[in-house]
């Protein structure tokens, strides 16, 4: 490369990163490039801000920043079940006596038992490890989650966001 040409690279991305810095991102995000944590295809048409978690959840995977896919897919479990609790009018459970929604843990005990619908046996075996991972990733002072503990769930966060989808009506 010449001089002239290298001069005209470095130029060029000194305007990139300056531009980048002065606009910053777009106010509601950039999409995903990937979506190699939930499919879009599986929350496309359900409610903006489930596209919205799904989406930010597969762009932290895709930059390798795992205890932020971990806390937004903990954040997404915890908004569907609430969602499949209001779809059956059964909100109530699901809440203490100020109204407010039981925290994750309470809500997958509740989800787990519930009469109202079937949960898969794989539904119920996931919920709880994918808990432990978003809590951890959450609250652990001491935790960072690795491409290795997402990893072997992607399985299990499919199957569950699916099956959740379904049952909060949403597709």
């Amino acid at each position: 490369m010449t001089s002239t040409a290298r001069n005209t690279f470095e130029t060029a991305k000194a305007i990139s990163v300056a531009v980048r810095h002065e606009l910053g991102p777009p106010a509601e995000g950039l999409l995903a490039v990937t979506q190699c944590v939930v499919p879009h295809s599986v929350v496309r048409g359900t409610r903006g801000y489930i596209e919205k978690v799904v989406n930010q959840a597969n762009g932290c995977y895709e930059n390798g920043w795992y205890d932020a896919c971990a806390v937004l897919l903990r954040r997404l479990i915890e908004t569907l079940i609430i969602e499949a609790f209001e779809k059956h009018s059964l909100a109530q459970k699901i809440k203490n006596s100020q109204g407010d929604f039981y925290y994750l843990r309470e809500l997958v005990g509740l989800c787990i038992a519930e009469t109202t619908w079937n949960l898969s046996r794989n539904c119920k075996q996931a919920l709880p490890k994918l808990k432990d991972l978003g809590d951890k990733s959450a609250h652990s002072r001491r935790y960072n989650a690795h491409r290795g503990d997402i990893d072997p769930l992607l399985v299990d966060i499919r199957h569950v966001v699916q099956e959740f989808v379904y049952l909060a009506g949403l597709k």
